[in-house]
């Protein structure tokens, strides 16, 4: 009959069981570190869900043309997390850490690279050999140089008599025999400077430069790398030729470019740096006018470089040295037209040479052999305009 009615039971609340994390990913993490991790995977699947990988690399390839790397290392970094062994990725990612000046995060995408595909691929040997110096990077040259030229005799045996023209042309990922060469050069490079006191380096120099060329025979900078060789080895009249083979594959496009406003980037030239050196030989060939056309161009692309200033001061007033021997070899006065020409060069290079200076100051540079050469050439210019306006003085006091 009617038992008494059970009270009911109250809920105890229930220990937290103990469990191990399953996650290995934060196991002996701190709370933090396990909060920074979820946030990073909870952002990785949103990724996934909302950009593909080619989508997110063609973000990083905007970023990168718009000189924006930090948010171009965010774009490649998540294209990274969604697939850890695409090459592509690897590639732009070294690249922007070495645009950044992180070098060693650029070595460790590099090398990772290296690890997961070894013989396939030339860029990444090519970016470890500009990172590193010395032997070490002649070796991943040469290593690069293997994979290019294993890769150029398939291409051969794949494209059969039909040639590089059974690849569209705008292919620029296919590896051809300009690479080759450019890879030479670099080894080139090195020989003639950081290994240029190794036994044999002079000989080692020429035998890569000379591959470069067999690979492209009229690429320019291998053309002006065997200048630079035979002006080191005093073979002048032999380097002045060869450099001016090298001008003349680029400066006459460039000048005609530049003289209708168009676009540079359509046009062939060698790097900025490698055009200062073009200017640099030049001058020490004693060809002024071309080392003038040289660097004009190159201040029209950039007008900050302390160098370029400095070196078209220097050849104007070497230009004025040159004007000033040959009256005084042939002993006889300048003429009207001699001495205008001769005003505005000294003019042009009081100018370039105080832009120089304002610029260096301005940088904040450290190259005080070029200041203390900008001093002097500033110095014997006013010199020059001193004794000029004395002798003007001495002129009309004769008049009266």
């Amino acid at each position: 009959m009617g038992g008494q009615a059970k009270g009911k039971k109250k809920n105890k609340p229930r220990k937290k069981e103990n469990r191990p994390n399953r996650d290995p990913a934060i196991v002996g993490l701190s709370p933090q570190e396990r909060m920074k991790v979820r946030m990073h995977m909870k952002a990785k699947k949103k990724t996934a869900e909302k950009y593909s990988v080619q989508q997110l690399l063609e973000k990083t390839e905007e970023c990168m043309d718009s000189f924006d790397f930090e948010m171009a290392s965010l774009f490649c970094q998540r294209a990274l997390d969604l697939e850890s062994t695409n090459l592509q990725a690897m590639d732009m990612l070294g690249h922007i850490y070495s645009e950044m000046g992180d070098t060693l995060k650029a070595k460790e995408i590099f090398q990772r690279a290296v690890e997961l595909s070894p013989d396939v691929g030339h860029r990444k040997f090519m970016s470890l050999g500009q990172i590193h110096t010395g032997q070490e990077a002649v070796d991943f040259y040469l290593k690069g140089i293997q994979v290019l030229l294993s890769a150029l005799e398939k291409q051969a045996q794949t494209t059969g008599p039909l040639g590089a023209s059974a690849f569209p042309v705008e292919d620029t990922d296919l590896p051809t025999h300009k690479d080759v060469s450019m890879a030479y050069c670099s080894i080139a490079e090195i020989y003639l400077t950081d290994l240029c006191m190794e036994e044999g380096a002079s000989d080692k120099c020429k035998e890569f430069i000379e591959r470069a060329l067999h690979h492209h025979h009229d690429n320019p900078e291998a053309l002006q790398l065997m200048a630079s060789y035979l002006f080191s080895a005093e073979r002048n009249q032999e380097g002045k030729e060869y450099l001016l083979k090298s001008v003349a594959g680029w400066l006459p496009s460039h000048r005609a470019a530049s003289g209708l406003d168009e676009d540079l980037q359509n046009i062939e030239i060698p790097p900025y740096e490698s055009r200062i050196t073009t200017a640099k030989l030049l001058i020490e060939a004693e060809e002024y006018e071309t080392a003038v056309d040289v660097l004009e161009g190159l201040l029209e692309e950039d007008d900050e470089v302390v160098q370029v200033w400095y070196l078209s001061g220097w050849v104007c007033y070497l230009q004025l040295e040159r004007a000033k021997e040959l009256q005084q070899r042939e002993a006889r006065e300048a003429t009207e037209e001699e001495r205008e020409e001769g005003k505005a060069l000294e003019e042009a290079a009081r100018s370039y040479l105080t832009n120089a200076k304002k610029l260096y100051t301005k940088l904040r540079c450290d190259d005080q052999p070029v200041l203390e050469h900008v001093e002097q050439l500033l110095g014997e210019l006013g010199e020059r305009w001193k004794r000029r306006r004395i002798a003007r003085g001495r002129l009309r006091s004769m008049q009266r």
